[in-house]
């Protein structure tokens, strides 16, 4: 199976650069799974694809403003940072940007001052090991001086950090948002609890992988980065209740697909726990614990879109981005959603 397998075209105006006023206005292309068939809806319709007894699973993840710009304290140079993954207290994985302004030893200097870094060392694919120094709670320092870490394909400013978050996100961690759950109302939740929906939560804290192009022809031989995951004991209960009442598992999200199925047993059943999953799933793949998944429609040769064409079919799939695309579909993190099921 090759990348280039999962190529196409997109026009660059179908990228969506800035999120709608509403969240929920956001258009719907339904695919069924077993068909093929599509048809076109809005998000506000979701509710009307559930079933009593359904349940939704939520990545609680909350996005930190992880993008931070400095200049490093010997030569004014600037430097942009994008913090990764915190290795302990007060070391991270980063990105940065110039890395050759970012040897080890380095001191970089943010806010004036409020927070510094110094480089400890240089890791895989040339993330740096950053440790910061600063005076009181760094995640109250970070909401002052950091932005969010939006895609590189976004080139506008984002004027409400809150856009960039889910409504129901609660635990700190991510370097993205998880962001086919930015369609979510409050309202839509509860109309979907209403109906005789559950409504799940874990949380995988979307990492470097991410970022990461498949930079190998053969698919199989790419490799993940692994990403933090939790699946609270209570959480798992709902999920397995639904599966023995015959009910549908819904992932909302490839980030919530990929941590149930790294929890999956063989019974099709959730194991509570955490841990690190550097899960990848292509076209071949068996799936264990999910039934359904909503999501947003993903870059050309990505992993997320073969996960996608693992559940409903490579040829399937891109029929319906052919389709998308030609109804002017938004694409990508502020684009429409998919629901497959």
């Amino acid at each position: 199976m090759k990348t280039s397998d999962f190529f196409y075209d997109l026009p660059k105006e179908l990228i969506a650069q800035d999120p709608l006023v509403d969240r929920s206005a956001s258009r719907l292309l339904y695919v069924d799974k077993k068909t093929g068939g599509f048809a076109h809806h809005t998000f506000r319709e979701l509710p009307d694809f559930l079933k009593p007894g359904d349940c939704l699973v939520l990545n609680d993840t909350k996005v930190l403003p992880a993008r931070l710009y400095g200049r490093r304290a010997d030569t004014g140079a600037v430097i942009e940072i994008l913090l990764l993954k915190r290795e302990e207290k007060d070391v991270w994985e980063t990105l940065v940007k110039p890395g050759k302004k970012a040897r080890p030893g380095a001191e970089i200097l943010f806010g004036d001052g409020f927070l510094t870094g110094k480089v400890l060392g240089i890791g895989e694919e040339g993330t740096r090991r950053i440790q910061f120094s600063y005076q009181g709670i760094f995640e109250e320092i970070l909401d002052q001086l950091g932005e969010m870490p939006l895609p590189p394909y976004i080139t506008h400013k984002l004027t409400d950090k809150n856009r960039y978050q889910t409504v129901y996100a609660r635990q700190e961690g991510s370097a993205a948002a998880p962001t086919a759950g930015l369609h979510f109302t409050k309202e839509i939740l509860q109309q979907v609890e209403e109906k005789g929906v559950k409504i799940a939560h874990v949380t995988l804290h979307v990492g470097l992988g991410t970022f990461r192009p498949v930079k190998v022809e053969d698919v199989q031989t790419h490799q993940m980065h692994a990403e933090f995951y939790q699946v609270e004991p209570e959480q798992a209960r709902l999920i397995n209740e639904t599966r023995k009442n015959h009910g549908r598992v819904i992932a909302v999200g490839t980030t919530s697909c990929r941590t149930l199925e790294s929890v999956a047993q063989k019974d099709g059943g959730i194991k509570a726990g955490s841990g690190w999953t550097d899960i990848f799933i292509y076209p071949g793949y068996q799936f264990l614990a999910i039934d359904g998944l909503i999501t947003n429609f993903h870059l050309p040769e990505s992993t997320l879109l073969m996960l996608v064409s693992a559940l409903a079919g490579r040829e399937e799939i891109l029929a319906a981005y052919e389709e998308a695309i030609r109804e002017r579909y938004r694409f990508f993190s502020f684009g429409d959603a998919m629901l497959i099921v």
